[in-house]
């Protein structure tokens, strides 16, 4: 339990610290993503009246795109590690006008809700750094109602993100950059296909499928790119220090 606890607080402090910077290139980050949020949404068949969770909700997406989808009568609850990050996704909500939409600051491997509560669960990039993935995938079991749908994205594996690999390879020049545990929490945790549709059957999730997704992201320059990767990127931060 103490090394749980203590993993989960490093978490916390490492996405709270980043929290500015996401805030700062939000507008990039909302315009690449923006595809995910809408298959995530989709594929859940999130409807209006519906009650939704987010896990890992970050700055606020999936989870205002599903607060816009069950209007009128539905509800959404976003959940996050940071309270810094849902700062930043209280305030979209705001601006937006949402007020069917609770952003909770806490750990979304203990979920504080009853059986049967949500019709839908969505994710994005937040299994793959949890410590207890199948455990989890559980709980989302639990606090679903029957027939509920999850949604979630995970990375790919390293070869299919030259996002990733081409700023590691440039610092693996400069300093010693050490190979990822694929079992350890990190971002390529989940990223052989047929690994997170295992761990989700064994659940009693039924109808599993994935599918690989691809897209291309835009930058004014090679300074752009690399200052947003080091803003945002909270895992990899150390090896830019």
């Amino acid at each position: 339990m103490a090394e749980h606890d203590g993993f989960i607080e490093g978490q916390r402090a490492q996405w709270s610290n980043v929290a500015p910077a996401w805030e700062k290139w939000d507008e990039l980050l909302d315009a690449c993503f923006a595809f995910v949020n809408y298959r995530l949404v989709g594929d859940a068949r999130i409807r209006r009246g519906a009650s939704v969770l987010d896990l890992g909700s970050g700055t606020g997406y999936p989870a205002l795109l599903a607060a816009s989808a069950v209007t009128p009568g539905g509800s959404v609850v976003g959940v996050d590690l940071s309270d810094q990050m849902l700062e930043v996704a209280r305030r979209k909500a705001e601006d937006l006008k949402l007020d069917n939409i609770e952003f909770v600051a806490s750990d979304v491997t203990k979920l504080d809700f009853a059986d049967e509560t949500f019709n839908a669960v969505l994710s994005r990039f937040c299994l793959m750094f949890l410590p207890d993935v199948p455990a989890v995938l559980a709980e989302i079991a639990r606090v679903l109602k029957p027939g509920g749908y999850l949604s979630c994205a995970v990375w790919s594996s390293i070869d299919k993100n030259p996002f990733i690999t081409l700023p590691i390879k440039v610092l693996s020049e400069y300093v010693e950059v050490p190979k990822p545990d694929p079992d350890a929490p990190g971002i390529f945790r989940l990223a052989q296909e047929g690994d997170l549709a295992a761990m989700a059957e064994g659940t009693g999730l039924r109808c599993v499928t994935e599918e690989e997704m691809g897209a291309t992201s835009l930058y004014e320059s090679e300074e752009q790119y690399f200052e947003n990767l080091y803003d945002l990127a909270a895992p990899l931060r150390p090896l830019f220090d």
